[in-house]
């Protein structure tokens, strides 16, 4: 921490196309210091790390809710001793009952508070709460915009039911716990299979499996190949093509798989992955 010269407050929650601007005004020497709510499920925990090649603090709020502003600063001074500059959103709050905003910390805070104005795309500003809304609706374009990247889990491979196999198209398997999951239904996507440095295409399905077992799953048919071998999944979402339906029969499931393939093929094959 002793090299840090600059650090990037906030929740962070989805890192945003707004949160980037906040990194980017930290430069080279600066870091990111997460204030770890308990409520992030776009980028819960650490996954944040891999929208940002700064290194990442994290603060539990639990453990820093009852410093008044005052004592707030006198810890970021103590295990940021060097810190010559602290940037912030326009609406950021903090200390206890959120009473403190960046005019507190111009006040105490001897170096440099940069303030960064309110991101807007189409005069709509950028915030995790509405990404969160967009992705519960289906609205994976209007999602990834706000995001300036495509929504992505990840998660560990799991046992499914095992009728993709035998009965009508090979998929993996994911856990996906901490995450915020889109509407149900079938995305095009693209996969990351364990560590590999490129993605695969892909077709998705979340949601209650209505027509077979009723359970719960996020499973993956991988459009280049068959995949029998792995461990974990980043899954990215590319756009919605249906909602979840329950079919009369297997047969039925399987033409409508089939043609969500063939529309994640289109889709994928203008992609560079």
């Amino acid at each position: 921490m002793k090299n840090v010269k600059a650090i990037a407050i906030g929740g962070f929650d989805g890192m945003h196309i707004g949160h980037q601007q906040l990194f980017e005004a930290v430069g080279e020497t600066g870091a990111v210091l997460v204030i770890e709510t308990g409520y992030a499920n776009l980028t819960p925990a650490k996954s944040r790390e891999h929208y940002t090649d700064l290194p990442i603090f994290y603060y539990e709020l639990d453990d820093i809710r009852h410093l008044d502003a005052e004592g707030f600063i006198a810890k970021l001074l103590e295990e940021f001793p060097n810190l010559e500059k602290i940037v912030v959103g326009y609406d950021f709050h903090f200390g206890k009952d959120r009473c403190y905003n960046f005019d507190d910390l111009r006040e105490l805070f001897s170096g440099d508070v940069e303030v960064i104005a309110e991101v807007k795309i189409d005069d709509d500003s950028v915030h995790s709460h509405k990404i969160r809304a967009k992705l519960q609706i289906g609205d994976i374009k209007g999602a990834n915009r706000f995001l300036g990247y495509n929504f992505t889990v990840s998660g560990e491979k799991v046992q499914g039911q095992g009728l993709g196999q035998k009965e009508l198209f090979a998929t993996i398997n994911i856990d996906v716990k901490g995450f915020l999951l889109p509407k149900e239904g079938v995305y095009v996507t693209t996969a990351r299979l364990d560590d590999e440095e490129h993605y695969h295409p892909a077709v998705s399905f979340i949601g209650h499996r209505v027509t077979t077992d009723g359970s719960f799953a996020v499973e993956t048919h991988i459009l280049d190949g068959e995949v029998t071998e792995v461990e974990k999944l980043r899954l990215s979402f590319v756009d919605f093509i249906r909602p979840n339906q329950k079919f009369d029969d297997l047969d039925s499931l399987k033409k409508a798989i089939a043609e969500d393939i063939a529309i994640a093929k289109r889709k994928t094959g203008r992609l560079s992955l």
